[in-house]
């Protein structure tokens, strides 16, 4: 199969609302990440906490290019995702707290974000279990004779599961209309892609079922979501799926209690200079699609929605006690009764 690199864009080709959307989404993203990791430093959100800070054109590119009926699904760096898709920043942050007013009422915390009205399916804490879900999701959208897709996300650690690999051969076998994204932020939990596999061009792992399969700079919200609208529009047609690979980076630890000894602060801030805000900030600027005034007013928008994100948060109730044995089975009419 032919490779094909999906480059960053150097010419404005998008509108000022799309342009605009992209900056504030992401500039939410940031912000809320930020103060998710202050909040933690102060003990208020504990257990696991995954930022996305630095990856922030992955999400906010791919919610542009698709479309409100496609299902998303994600494993455990899931803050970021709902966030771009609409969901309620109240909610997101008073589920972090464990609050009963969270997306998932207060009992997934971190790693389990869902929001069934976004289409959202979740926040999933076993490393590759969210891809034969992911699989799942574009075979139901297939069955139903729909025009929707599923979109599935992954980190570069989760394509070494077995599982990944068994869902990608049944993915092409029954052309699936779903979209396989890598997250390929270089170092998994802690290791380096090439510490961990001879294949280090992630993308070529679809190249193997005959998937059409693409590096993408994930740095770039432009390329992004230009790599996932063809991939879309293939899926659509009932050309099956697509494997992409972001490139991208995080500049954060895995979580909040990783030291980050696996790489160099020299390293960081070489990456820094690719910053995915900054960069569709200064393509706003160089190219007069916003005003200052418009920039201004969407920084103290963005800023307002945290602020009051951690406000709710933090007077939002605790669960009840007995909350713990509700949402653990569905009650519905099956032709069979467990006792």
């Amino acid at each position: 199969m032919a490779k094909k690199t999906v480059a960053t864009k150097s010419k404005v080709k998008y509108s000022k609302e799309t342009y605009a959307f992209w900056y504030e989404s992401m500039l939410l993203m940031r912000r809320f990440e930020e103060k998710a990791g202050q909040l933690y430093g102060q003990q208020k959100i504990r257990g696991f906490c995954h930022l996305y800070i630095g990856q922030e054109a992955c999400a906010s590119g791919s919610i542009s290019a698709l479309e409100e009926g496609d299902k998303w699904i994600t494993a455990y760096r899931c803050h970021a995702h709902p966030l771009g898709l609409g969901t309620d920043p109240g909610a997101v942050m008073a589920e972090l707290f464990g609050k009963a007013t969270g997306t998932t009422k207060g009992k997934g915390g971190s790693m389990h974000i869902f929001d069934k009205e976004k289409n959202f399916v979740g926040g999933h804490g076993i490393v590759g279990a969210q891809v034969p879900m992911g699989l799942g999701l574009g075979f139901a959208e297939k069955y139903k004779g729909t025009k929707n897709l599923a979109i599935c996300y992954m980190g570069d650690g989760a394509v070494r599961q077995g599982a990944v690999h068994e869902a990608f051969n049944l993915a092409m076998l029954y052309k699936t209309p779903v979209i396989f994204v890598i997250e390929n932020n270089g170092y998994a939990m802690g290791t380096s892609v090439a510490r961990t596999s001879n294949v280090t061009e992630l993308y070529q792992i679809g190249e193997s079922y005959d998937m059409p399969s693409f590096p993408v700079d994930g740095m770039n919200v432009e390329a992004v979501h230009e790599a996932v609208s063809e991939a879309a529009e293939r899926a659509r047609k009932g050309d099956g799926p697509t494997l992409l690979e972001f490139r991208t980076y995080r500049y954060k630890g895995h979580s909040m209690s990783d030291p980050q000894k696996y790489r160099t602060k020299e390293e960081v801030e070489e990456y820094k200079q690719k910053d995915p805000v900054e960069q569709v900030l200064q393509t706003i600027q160089d190219n007069n699609i916003l005003t200052e005034d418009e920039i201004n007013d969407i920084i103290a928008k963005v800023k307002k929605k945290v602020a009051d994100a951690v406000k709710f948060a933090e007077e939002s109730p605790w669960p009840d006690g007995q909350d713990a044995f509700k949402d653990v089975y569905v009650q519905e009419d099956y032709p069979f009764v467990m006792e």
